[in-house]
C-alpha cells in the first residue's frame, strides 16, 4: 500500500497554468517517512484511498494531485483544475484542507499557500468595489480610512448605541463598526438598531459634510442574513460586515452575491480565525483565509495590527501584499490577481493612536484602521479619541513626530499620556 501512496509523489512533474498549487508543512507520525507522507496527503485530497482499488479507469492517473517538490518539512502539491467545481467554495476547501487534517499517518499539517489557476479563480466574484470604490464613496484619498467600535462590544442599548455612534462619527472617524458578536439581542434588536444608527448617519453627514458608513453585522442563518442585508439597502446603507468564517464559506459566497444586488459593499470580520491559524504546526495559515476571502469577494477584511491580538509584523506585512498587489512572488510561487479588485486591508484590535505610526511605516496608507477601545477610552472623551486619532494619522504622513505633534493637539497629548506607544497585552 506504500506503492500507491508513493504513486502521487512525482518530483519531475512541472505544474501546468491550469494546476492549484498547495504549500503544505508536514510532520509525519512516527514510524511514516516525508515521502509516505507526502503521498498520503496529496492521495486523500485527491483520487487516492487507503488501499489499491481493484478495478481503476486508466483516465484516473490523470487527476491524481502530484508532490512536485519536498523541501524539509514543506511540500507542493499540484492539482488538476479538473477536481474542483467552478465558483464552489465549500467543494475546493473539502478537497485541499478537509480529510488530510484528520490522517493518523500524519503529526501535524498546515496548509500555509495556495496558488489558484486564472480559469477557477475567475469563476469567483472578486471584491465589488474594493479599495478604489470605497476610497471613492468617502472621496478620501490620502490617508487611511477610520473606524470605531464603540465599547464595550455588548451591552448598550439602542439608544445608548445611537448617542455614541453619533459621538464617534463627529469626531472625524469614518465607520461605526458592530463587533464580532453584536447581531440581533434582546437589548440591541437588529431592525430597530439599525433604522436608528442609519438615521444618526445622515444626521451627522449633514452636519459634517463629510461621508459616514455603519458596519451593522448582518452574520446569522442564511436566510435571516439575507432579510438583514436587504433591510440595511432599503435604509440608505452602503455597506455590510459579516462574521466570514463564522457564518461559513457558502454563506459568505451568498452574501457576496446578495451584496451586490443591493449594491452594498461587504466587510469581513476574521472571528473564529485564530482557532486553526494561529498554530503553526497545524491547520490553515491566514495567508490563505485572505486568499479565499479576496477571491470570493469581500470588500475589507481583518489582518491584525500588532496590538493585543497575536499578529506577527511580517505576517501582517504578507497579508497586506496578498489583498493589494496583482502579482506577488511568494513561497517561490508566482501568484496573480488577474486583475481582481484590492480588497482593504484592515488592523485592530487594541490600537490607539501612539501605535499608528508603525502601521503606516509598514502598510502603507491603503488600509482602515480600526480603534475602538484607543478611542472610547480617551481620558477627555469619545469625541477628543477620534480626534487624538486622526492627528496620529495626519502627523504621520506628513513625517512629524506624534511628540512633537501632541504639542499643538490637546486631545493627541492626552492619549499619549494614558498610552504611550504601548503594546497592550
Amino acid at each position: 500500500m506504500k506503492d500507491w501512496y508513493l504513486e502521487f509523489i512525482d518530483l519531475n512533474y512541472k505544474p501546468s497554468k491550469q494546476d492549484l498549487i498547495c504549500l503544505f508543512r508536514v510532520e509525519p507520525a512516527k514510524g511514516i517517512s516525508m515521502k509516505e507522507a507526502a503521498g498520503r496527503v496529496a492521495s486523500e485530497s485527491s483520487v487516492g484511498t487507503w488501499t489499491t482499488l481493484f478495478k481503476l479507469p486508466r483516465r484516473i492517473k490523470d487527476l491524481m494531485a502530484r508532490v512536485y517538490e519536498i523541501k524539509g518539512n514543506f511540500l507542493k502539491v499540484a492539482y488538476p483544475i479538473e477536481l474542483f467545481e467552478l465558483g464552489n467554495l465549500p467543494q475546493m476547501i473539502s478537497s485541499i484542507a478537509g480529510n488530510v487534517f484528520g490522517m493518523k499517518a500524519i503529526k501535524n499539517l498546515r496548509l500555509e499557500d495556495v496558488k489558484i489557476p486564472k480559469r477557477l479563480l475567475k469563476s469567483f466574484r472578486g471584491p465589488q468595489f474594493g479599495i478604489k470604490g470605497l476610497r471613492k464613496a468617502f472621496r478620501i484619498e490620502e490617508r487611511p480610512l477610520t473606524a470605531t467600535v464603540p465599547k464595550p462590544k455588548l451591552g448598550f442599548n439602542t439608544n445608548e448605541y445611537a448617542r455614541v455612534a453619533y459621538e464617534i462619527w463627529k469626531s472625524g472617524i469614518d465607520f461605526v463598526k458592530n463587533d464580532e458578536n453584536l447581531t440581533s439581542q434582546r437589548f440591541i434588536p437588529f431592525y430597530k438598531t439599525v433604522e436608528k444608527i442609519l438615521k444618526v448617519k445622515e444626521k451627522v453627514e449633514k452636519e459634517t459634510g463629510s461621508k459616514k458608513m455603519y458596519l451593522a453585522n448582518v452574520s446569522a442563518e442564511t436566510k435571516e442574513m439575507e432579510k438583514r442585508i436587504k433591510f440595511v439597502a432599503e435604509r440608505g446603507g452602503e455597506i455590510v460586515m459579516v462574521d466570514g468564517l463564522t457564518i461559513g464559506f457558502a454563506a459568505l459566497q451568498t452574501a457576496r452575491e446578495i451584496c451586490e444586488d443591493f449594491n452594498l459593499a461587504l466587510y469581513m470580520h476574521r472571528a473564529f480565525h485564530a482557532a486553526f491559524t494561529r498554530n503553526k504546526k497545524h491547520g490553515v495559515s491566514m495567508l490563505v483565509v485572505s486568499t479565499l476571502a479576496r477571491m470570493v469577494g469581500v470588500d475589507a477584511i481583518h489582518i491584525g495590527g500588532m496590538g493585543k491580538l497575536v499578529s506577527p509584523k511580517q505576517e501582517v506585512f504578507i497579508l497586506k501584499e496578498n489583498l493589494t498587489k496583482n502579482e506577488i512572488e511568494r513561497n517561490d510561487l508566482a501568484i496573480e490577481w488577474f486583475g481582481f479588485k484590492q480588497t482593504f486591508p484592515v488592523c485592530s484590535g487594541g490600537l490607539h493612536p501612539g501605535i499608528i505610526p508603525r502601521l503606516i511605516k509598514l502598510l502603507g496608507k491603503d488600509l482602515i484602521i480600526q480603534v475602538g477601545g484607543g478611542v472610547m477610552g480617551h481620558p477627555l472623551g469619545i469625541e477628543a479619541g477620534g480626534k487624538a486619532v486622526l492627528q496620529a494619522i495626519d502627523a504621520t504622513l506628513k513625517g512629524i513626530s506624534l511628540e512633537k505633534a501632541a504639542k499643538e493637539h490637546f486631545e493627541l497629548k492626552k492619549a499619549l499620556e494614558k498610552w504611550g506607544k504601548l503594546t497592550p497585552i
